[in-house]
């Protein structure tokens, strides 16, 4: 994936009011997504014996993966952004700690490659499931007909 460069002039513009709104849409796009792996779950439930059956259970098997390890990396990223969130106190704190508000706006800046990579990748998984998924559905109906 490429990560793009975050420009250091933008880096100075950043407000306390413009990283706290990030960080909190960050946050409320990270638990749609925890609730989209849900369903997730239980689409993949719903038609694993088609999934194991079918000449899809290799593909199948690596989306799951995929998927578990998803999971994994929301959770992480969600505490994350929380923990960075809660220092954000750092920059409203008016004691004007230049190195620390360098510190957390560089921190910020990293945060925003990380979670357009994590973003990026969460959406291909999810084209890569619908996909499969439309293809299991796909065979399914062929069969009904055929008998």
């Amino acid at each position: 994936m490429k990560t793009p460069q975050t420009d250091v002039k933008y880096l100075e513009g950043l407000s306390a009011e413009v990283m706290h709104n990030e960080s909190r849409n960050w946050l409320s796009e990270l638990l749609f997504a925890k609730d989209e792996q849900l369903f997730f779950d239980d689409l993949i439930k719903s038609y694993t014996l088609k999934l194991v059956d079918s000449k899809h259970f290799a593909k199948s098997k690596k989306i799951v993966d995929k998927l578990v390890n998803l999971h994994k990396e929301t959770d992480k990223l969600y505490l994350t952004i929380q923990k960075h969130e809660a220092d954000l106190k750092i920059m409203v704190n008016k004691k004007h700690e230049l190195e620390e508000e360098e510190n957390y706006k560089r921190e910020h800046s990293e945060l925003i490659v990380l979670v357009a990579d994590y973003f990026e990748n969460y959406k291909s998984v999810k084209k890569q499931l619908f996909k499969l998924i439309k293809a299991v559905i796909r065979e399914n109906k062929q069969k009904l007909l055929l008998h």
